[in-house]
């Protein structure tokens, strides 16, 4: 009996081990998309081939986030394609060695639906795996989950149709995902169901055991397709989500607003509704508050009671540190607000420590907003960066910075989405153009579904749409240049666009763009 009970032990202490080792889905080992390391690289650029341990060249591109479990990589790529494409079905899983980016294996994922490929809002690859060690589950926007061991064996399949901006979870032997429940159209988008539809229409937060693919449980207060929740252990233990409603094109789940629910059967501790809100961000909690931006504020809601305690402007009386020539000014001013219902970047939020970073949606600014003071602060960041093996970087940090910016080929509402030395060629490595939204051929400030930021130890990673990476000094007391400890890199301007974040294990990064899975190590 004392044998068996030490092997046990061991045998859990291993898995404990691999698991603080990994990062075993797309919010990382603690689901808050944040981990306490010293080792993190903080420079690097696939240009100069400075800080890459390898690069494996990709057959088509894919958004998900890299997951990790010891020393083996999960992610997925849409299917190959033989011509230009702007709609894709299947997927391909792929298993790859984090020690030199071999394929270990792959699993061809069959879709029910055609997405737009390469939206700057998702596509059928857009959800990161999951792991829990034994099992890794694949999601197929457009219309599966599958399961196989880490060896590939496959397990189950399950039919769905999952948000393909969001992030599953893992709690317990659940997984938790956002699975919409109506169809998606013939231009391969979602178009929300018209009038005031039933409950069965809805987009929910939905639990299936991880063993069998079964359900478990469906939220009955509805969930917006961008919206991110965290889990969160409440004072009695229970574990919990924010759960968001509201955004753009009138979803139909009402009312608008936030729900605190029960993780363990999905139901709905406290329903706040929000007039106009827009939930598609991430949910952070911080000392008994839920955190959230909505139109021109900051607010604190009591996890208890689920009532506003607290608001600050994010755009009135704000320190601003922006670039003028070569120096840099700190001035305290105003914003002006967008015509939109919204004053950050969609999914672009992340609570580290006692900042809640964010980045504007009408400024290329980086905001951060003191949750203990409610100080807000912002920084500007150059939205382009052009570089070459042997030259000086080149930027642009405003509309007036280049001749060479582009026209433009798209429209959204936000002016600085155009700035650029050259916009993103949506070419594959192969050679074929892949967009079913010309919006991808933006920069990745404004009016996109951005990459999450990750923090590992001190530093904050900040990925957009055009393959930069900005690395912050997440704990610097004041926002301003010296908090920039680098602009990086993952490939050359135009052809490294990308929608996944930073994935960290084992002093290594994981990073991937339309045409390659790269291992970033100092």
């Amino acid at each position: 009996m004392k044998l068996c009970s030490t092997l046990l032990l061991a045998v859990f202490s291993i898995a404990n081990f691999a698991l603080a080792q990994s990062w075993p889905q797309g919010s990382g080992p603690n689901g808050d998309f944040v981990l306490n390391s010293n080792d993190s690289p903080i420079q690097w650029s696939v240009v100069r081939n400075q800080n890459i341990a390898w690069k494996t060249e990709l057959p088509e591109l894919g958004q998900s986030s890299i997951v990790t479990w010891g020393d083996k990589l999960f992610f997925t790529i849409n299917q190959p394609v033989d011509d230009d494409a702007k709609l894709g079905t299947d997927i391909v899983a792929y298993c790859c060695s984090a020690r030199d980016g071999s394929v270990l294996w792959t699993r061809k994922i069959s879709g029910k639906y055609p997405l737009k490929i390469a939206s700057s809002f998702g596509d059928s690859s857009g959800p990161p795996p999951v792991t829990d060690g034994r099992r890794v589950c694949f999601f197929n926007s457009g219309g599966a989950i599958e399961a196989f061991d880490l060896s590939g064996k496959h397990l189950w399949r399950r039919e769905a149709i999952i948000s393909n901006r969001s992030h599953p979870i893992i709690s317990g032997t659940a997984i938790i995902y956002t699975q919409i429940n109506s169809l998606p159209d013939e231009k391969g988008g979602y178009p929300n169901p018209k009038g005031t539809p039933p409950l069965s229409a809805w987009t929910q937060l939905q639990a299936i055991d991880i063993q069998t693919g079964k359900a478990l449980w469906a939220t009955k207060c509805g969930a917006n397709m961008g919206s991110i929740p965290l889990l969160v252990e409440l004072r009695d233990g229970r574990s919990a989500l924010l759960v968001g409603r509201g955004g753009g094109h009138a979803p139909p789940e009402k009312p608008i607003g936030i729900s605190l629910v029960d993780a363990t059967d999905g139901s709905e501790i406290w329903n706040l509704p929000i007039e106009n809100f827009n939930s598609t961000m991430t949910k952070p909690i911080h000392n008994g508050q839920a955190l959230i931006f909505h139109d021109e504020a900051h607010s604190w809601i009591d996890l208890k009671t689920g009532t506003i305690t607290r608001k600050v402007s994010i755009i009135k009386d704000v320190a601003i540190v922006k670039r003028s020539g070569e120096s840099w000014n700190r001035s305290i001013g105003s914003i002006v607000p967008s015509k939109n219902p919204r004053e950050i970047t969609q999914q672009s939020n992340l609570l580290v420590g006692d900042y809640h970073y964010f980045r504007s949606y009408t400024q290329n600014y980086l905001g951060r907003v003191n949750v203990n003071t409610g100080i807000v602060e912002y920084l500007q960041l150059p939205v382009s960066m052009l570089r070459a093996e042997g030259q000086a970087d080149r930027f642009i940090w405003d509309g007036n910075d280049s001749n060479e910016k582009q026209e433009k080929a798209f429209n959204v509402p936000t002016k600085p989405s155009f700035w650029t030395f050259k916009m993103n060629s949506m070419v594959n490595s192969r050679g074929f153009q892949v967009m079913g939204d010309i919006r991808s051929q933006g920069n990745g400030w404004g009016h996109v579904a951005a990459p999450i930021p990750t923090a590992v130890g001190k530093v904050l990673y900040i990925p957009v749409m055009n393959g930069l990476v900005y690395v912050i000094d997440w704990n610097a007391k004041r926002l301003d240049e010296n908090a920039l400890l680098s602009i990086n890199d993952l490939g050359p301007l135009g052809d490294a666009w990308t929608r996944s974040s930073i994935t960290y294990s084992n002093g290594k990064h994981f990073a991937r763009t339309i045409r390659e899975l790269i291992c970033i190590q100092e």
